[in-house]
């Protein structure tokens, strides 16, 4: 296998290209990662098209073996180019971007929404958590982080290669949608809402939970699209949660059913 020693490459060029523009993800159907651990993680539910690596690097992971054949080494200096962080840890991948199956905004039964969460550490973080969680779907309307965005990739460590997402154009539209298949969508909310404790854990036709940015939370159109809306009781020592932590928290609270604590009642 010979080692691509040029920084300026078509391939790496091209990757490189991938890792800085959505336009360029989004025309080529690719996203790129880096990092041993979560191009692995994403190598589960994501099909690789490309690897690069050095041979250190290959040498540190054995299971990267695996790709042999979507494989190119990298010299060093050419690793540099490519990582997108101060240190780079020598494993670069383009992965072909997963799309929902077909009909599943139609049968999911556990769904989180986003609304214009731009920052791509909560966005990560949410989509892990309602991977953890045992959500079937995310939806994300204008204005939040690109879900294959590195950083985004980065803070929900391959989770969005796991969790089915869809982004919409509407998604005041979406909720109505889901609202008219009989899924209670819930918007969280600071004021005017139920409090977590007091809310059902199960709806027999579904939950959407809906979560907005921190700095404005739900929008009004997202919020009156929503059945319900639920908060989370704290005290006063702290004005609100980001929005990675607040979700997490009402994602837990309508984890799926096998995920429940012993001896706890299938409807909260």
């Amino acid at each position: 296998m010979q080692t691509i020693t040029s920084r300026d490459n078509a391939a790496v060029k091209n990757a490189c290209r991938l890792r800085d523009d959505e336009r360029a993800r989004a025309a080529a159907g690719l996203f790129f990662a880096e990092g041993p651990k979560l191009c692995l993680e994403l190598a589960r539910g994501c099909r690789l098209h490309t690897l690069f690596a050095t041979e250190a690097a290959l040498a540190r992971t054995p299971a990267l073996a695996a790709f042999a054949d979507v494989t190119a080494l990298v010299a060093p200096h050419v690793a540099e180019k490519l990582a997108g962080t101060a240190s780079t840890q020598q494993v670069f991948a383009l992965f072909a971007a997963p799309a929902p199956a077909p009909g599943l905004l139609q049968t999911a039964g556990r769904i989180l929404a986003l609304d214009a969460v731009q920052d791509p550490g909560n966005v990560g973080t949410l989509l892990r958590s309602a991977a953890a969680f045992g959500f079937e779907l995310a939806l994300l309307g204008p204005g939040c982080a690109a879900p294959f965005a590195p950083k985004t990739l980065r803070a929900g460590m391959g989770a969005a290669g796991q969790l089915p997402v869809l982004c919409v154009e509407d998604l005041p539209a979406a909720l109505a949608g889901l609202r008219g298949r009989g899924v209670a969508c819930l918007a969280a909310a600071l004021y005017g809402a139920k409090p977590l404790g007091g809310v059902p854990r199960h709806f027999p036709g579904g939950v959407c939970v809906a979560i907005g940015s921190e700095g404005r939370g739900l929008s009004r159109a997202v919020a009156d699209a929503c059945t319900a809306a639920v908060r989370i009781p704290m005290t006063d020592r702290v004005e609100s949660l980001n929005a990675g932590a607040a979700g997490s928290v009402l994602l837990w609270h309508f984890r799926a059913p096998e995920l429940r604590l012993q001896g706890e009642e299938s409807d909260g």
